[in-house]
């Protein structure tokens, strides 16, 4: 079997981003070569989850490959091949917003479109504090889009965040394996 190159895009989902790194180990553990991509935010911001820098460089050391941190590095994407497969993980609910809207004005929301110029597929595992609100009508877009494929979701913490949605992280794999094949795994949510 072919290596499967997969680009790992993080974006301003701080509180998850240890979890994000797991599963980037997981995939490298399964033969996976990943290209690490990162939103401004998540490349430049220092938050009390870790400092920008850090999550850089680990990811850079990790996965043996530099962090697509500009909108520059990831254009080639699509016109290179560079990828047989994108996964945002996390995807927050500004870069949900984004995607359905055809905006693309960020190195992970361009890393999509570069890639879907080859008409292959985008993972999208959501961890957003407004899913279930503001964000849902950017789910349900997607949703119908072709190429784009959803890491199951659940709520998180419906006492206390009723509106907030994370993906199941520990089925990126399975998720990111059908989707090569065009298929969504289900159920989408549980």
């Amino acid at each position: 079997m072919k290596t499967i190159t997969a680009g790992f895009a993080l974006t301003g989902s701080f509180c998850t981003f240890e979890r994000a790194i797991k599963q980037i180990e997981y995939l490298i553990s399964k033969g996976v070569n990943i290209l690490p991509i990162m939103s401004f935010n998540a490349s430049d911001i220092d938050t009390r989850f870790g400092k920008a820098e850090d999550f850089v460089s680990r990811l850079e050391k990790l996965t043996g490959n530099k962090v697509i941190k500009t909108i520059e590095d990831a254009e080639p994407i699509g016109p290179k091949n560079l990828i047989d497969i994108l996964v945002i993980l996390p995807c927050t609910g500004n870069t949900l917003a984004k995607l359905a809207a055809g905006i693309y004005d960020t190195p992970v929301t361009l890393a999509a479109k570069s890639h879907l110029r080859n008409q292959k597929s985008v993972v999208i595992g959501v961890s957003s504090n407004d899913s279930l609100s503001a964000s849902a009508k950017n789910i349900g877009a997607l949703l119908n889009y072709k190429h784009y494929y959803f890491v199951p979701m659940t709520q998180d913490a419906p006492e206390k965040k009723p509106f907030s949605i994370v993906c199941d992280f520990e089925r990126v794999y399975d998720t990111m394996m059908l989707a090569l094949e065009e298929k969504q795994i289900e159920p989408i949510i549980f």
